[in-house]
């Protein structure tokens, strides 16, 4: 019956048999539920394929960075997931954006939600790759349906007009059904310059821009000159 929390409890609790039917088997519920939720999170976080173990609680929210802990944590517990919203990160290089990011991620997968992580040079050429081999369509709509999307280093390298169609069509297929975080040294007032189809980038600023949650870093330094 595949009840490896039951039977691990039955193992490690030598006192359980000593307790009433009721109590006994509450507790062996418990334990496979927890065995459950365990399992599926180690599951959803293979599959997100994070840049960085991370989680909350490890996130320093030191005043220098400028960091909205209050955000930050109302974020945390997942409402704009269920809400299809989306966050933007921002900030120079090495302040702590993708750690950020990870860490909203890691906690998507412990609330049960599925997570995608990729860094634009790696969705670039996943792109490539997809269109290649004709999968294009399939890999689309696994992303479609992925509770929440994550696109580290937005605005590194330059994208073709083919991959600029690509990249909004991931977008356009997420407004407003799920949620999707883009984290980018660069500010989102620069964004627009990205595209060399003005049609284009007016409709991604559209969809990302004016309805998203901001974190930003300011004037923080860098962590990895700090090490």
């Amino acid at each position: 019956m595949r009840l490896s929390g039951m039977a691990g409890a039955l193992q490690e609790s030598r006192k359980i048999h000593e307790l009433s039917f009721t109590d006994g088997l509450r507790i062996l519920l418990q334990a496979e539920r927890d065995q459950r939720q365990s399992n599926r999170y180690a599951r959803l976080v293979k599959n997100a394929s994070f840049r960085y173990r991370a989680s909350i609680e490890e996130i320093n929210f030191d005043a220098s960075g400028g960091l909205d802990k209050n955000l930050i944590l109302s974020l945390a517990n997942g409402s704009y997931i269920r809400d299809a919203g989306s966050i933007l990160i921002t900030g120079a290089t090495g302040c702590g954006k993708s750690f950020i990011a990870s860490a909203l991620g890691d906690r998507a997968c412990r609330q049960g939600y599925s997570v995608i992580y990729f860094g634009m040079q790696k969705l670039l050429s996943k792109l490539k790759i997809v269109r290649i081999e004709g999968v294009a369509v399939r890999f689309f709509e696994k992303l479609a349906k992925t509770d929440l999307l994550i696109i580290d280093d937005f605005g590194i390298g330059t994208m073709d007009r083919q991959q600029q169609l690509h990249f909004l069509e991931i977008i356009e297929d997420r407004h407003a059904r799920k949620s999707t975080i883009i984290s980018s040294q660069l500010p989102p007032a620069n964004w627009f310059d990205l595209f060399s189809d003005e049609t284009i980038a007016d409709a991604f600023m559209d969809r990302m821009i004016h309805t998203s949650h901001r974190i930003e870093f300011k004037n923080r330094e860098s962590l990895r000159k700090k090490k």
